[in-house]
């Protein structure tokens, strides 16, 4: 087995179990023997995905180790975003994402900033326990296509309401898409609040995000490249 084998073996078990400073060193070597990063990109990472999702599927997997091989897959994907990126391909969108102000978790805000990420999305997480003036300032200051909010306890659900009566306040409300999900959060709570989509999981708050901005960078082999990868990202964490 040449090195090259060893290394794509190694990224495919790395990624499955959740070992993120063995990919992003075994990528880093990968790249320094001048591999292909399509080629590291399709033939151990998403391979190692669509196994994770497999097991997923089979109860043998749960959220906590699906969350632990994304992670692990976005230590490569920063190493090979900018390699993909010289091929032309431009963020397909900018997104804001935020847990709203009294609510500190972030399992799964983080899993879908995973997810945007691998899809091509330039990301601006504010975090936890975030204060409306902070969303306000960073709608100006980035201009996203769209703004998440993400709340898991139903105590703080009413912050989403009030998030979006501060960005009508500062006259930026039609600006920006806004995107609300979180365990209690349901799409009939989304519209009463007044925002203009839910999503149930990450893979659909990816899906939704795609379907907004379009595919404006269709041109871009490496933006069809990034493409494909969250398209088979999408099926495999459909679940998740």
């Amino acid at each position: 087995m040449s090195r090259e084998e060893e290394i794509r073996a190694g990224l495919f078990d790395n990624t499955l179990n959740g070992r993120a400073p063995e990919v992003k060193a075994l990528t880093e070597e990968g790249l320094a023997l001048h591999m292909d990063p399509m080629d590291i990109l399709f033939k151990a990472l998403i391979p190692s995905l669509e196994e994770v999702g497999r097991r997923f599927e089979m109860g043998d997997f749960f959220v906590p180790e699906m969350l632990m091989a994304a992670r692990a897959m976005q230590g490569a994907l920063t190493l090979l975003r900018p390699l993909i990126a010289e091929t032309g391909a431009q963020p397909v969108g900018r997104y804001v994402i935020g847990t709203v102000k009294g609510d500190i978790h972030d399992i799964g805000k983080n899993l879908v900033v995973i997810m945007l990420e691998g899809a091509g999305f330039e990301v601006f997480d504010l975090g936890v326990n975030t204060p409306p003036e902070k969303f306000v300032e960073a709608v100006i200051a980035h201009k996203p296509d769209v703004l998440g909010f993400s709340a898991f306890l139903t105590t703080t659900m009413p912050m989403f309401k009030v998030n979006i009566e501060a960005l009508k306040k500062a006259g930026i409300r039609d600006q920006v898409h806004i995107a609300v999900g979180g365990a209690p959060v349901t799409e009939e709570y989304a519209k009463h609040v007044g925002a203009d989509s839910y999503a149930p999981d990450a893979s659909m708050a990816t899906r939704q995000a795609k379907q907004l901005v379009g595919a404006r960078n269709e041109a871009s082999q490496g933006a069809q490249a990034l493409e494909q990868a969250v398209k088979l990202i999408d099926d495999t964490l459909k679940k998740g």
